[in-house]
C-alpha cells in the first residue's frame, strides 16, 4: 500500500470511529416542546404545555391525588435526562419520574415501578411506586439540600441498564442500585407525576433519551 492510499484509509477509518461513536451519543427528544405526541394522560385538567414546558397540578387548587403523563412507547435499557422544576407552599409538594412502568387499572391514575422522586426529603432518591412503597436508595436530606435548587430548574438523569440503575441530580450521583429481586420487570413506560394533596406544580422540559440494546 503506498503513502496516499494509507492516508485515504487511516482517514475512512477515523470517520467510521467518529460516525459510530456519535451514533452511541445520540439523544432523542421525547418531548417536541409543543404537542403530547407520544404521550398519554389527562391533558384536560391535569397537563398541559406553557412556554415549551409540559406542567402538571396547580399552585389555586389542591392536586386531588397523583397523576401521570406517560409515554406511549415502553424503554428496557436507556440514559434519560430531563429538566424539572417543582413549586408549592400548601400540602404536600412532591412529584417525580417513573420509569421501568405501568399504569394501574385499579384505580387507574396510579402506576407502578421505579421513581426519580423529587420533593422535600425526596430529592434524587429512588423510590419504588406502588409496589414495595419504599425508598430503595438515595442520599440523605442534608446532602442532596446542597445539590437541588429549590423552584428553580434542575437537570435529572437516569441510566438504566440491566439490573442497575443510576441517578444523578444537577450533575451529582445519587442513586446506584441493583436490583435483587428477579422478578421485577425491568421495561416499561417513562411518566411524569404531580403527586396529590397539595397545591403543587410539576414542570418539565429538555426531554430526551438514548436508548440501549438489551442486554444478552
Amino acid at each position: 500500500m503506498n503513502f496516499q492510499s494509507y492516508k485515504v484509509s487511516s482517514i475512512l477509518i477515523a470517520l467510521c470511529c467518529f460516525c459510530t461513536l456519535s451514533c452511541k451519543l445520540t439523544f432523542n427528544p421525547l418531548f417536541d416542546g409543543e404537542t403530547f405526541k407520544g404521550w398519554e394522560g389527562d391533558t384536560i385538567k391535569t397537563w398541559n404545555i406553557i412556554q415549551g414546558e409540559i406542567r402538571g397540578g396547580s399552585l389555586s387548587e389542591i392536586v386531588p391525588h397523583n397523576d401521570f403523563l406517560c409515554t406511549t412507547n415502553t424503554y428496557e435499557n436507556f440514559v434519560l435526562k430531563l429538566k424539572f422544576k417543582l413549586e408549592g407552599s400548601e400540602g404536600f409538594i412532591n412529584a417525580g419520574v417513573q420509569f421501568r412502568s405501568k399504569r394501574l387499572s385499579n384505580p387507574a391514575y396510579e402506576m407502578i415501578g421505579y421513581q426519580a422522586d423529587l420533593g422535600n426529603n425526596y430529592y434524587g432518591v429512588l423510590y419504588d411506586e406502588s409496589r414495595r412503597n419504599i425508598v430503595l436508595q438515595g442520599l440523605d436530606s442534608v446532602a442532596t439540600s446542597q445539590i437541588v435548587k429549590l423552584k428553580d430548574w434542575n437537570d435529572y438523569k437516569i441510566r438504566a441498564k440491566g439490573k442497575r440503575i443510576q441517578i444523578y441530580l444537577n450533575g451529582k450521583q445519587t442513586v446506584d442500585y441493583t436490583e435483587a429481586d428477579p422478578a421485577i420487570v425491568q421495561q416499561g413506560v417513562i411518566g411524569l407525576q404531580i403527586h396529590g394533596g397539595g397545591k403543587a406544580l410539576a414542570s418539565y422540559k429538555d426531554i430526551s433519551i438514548r436508548k440501549k440494546a438489551p442486554l444478552r
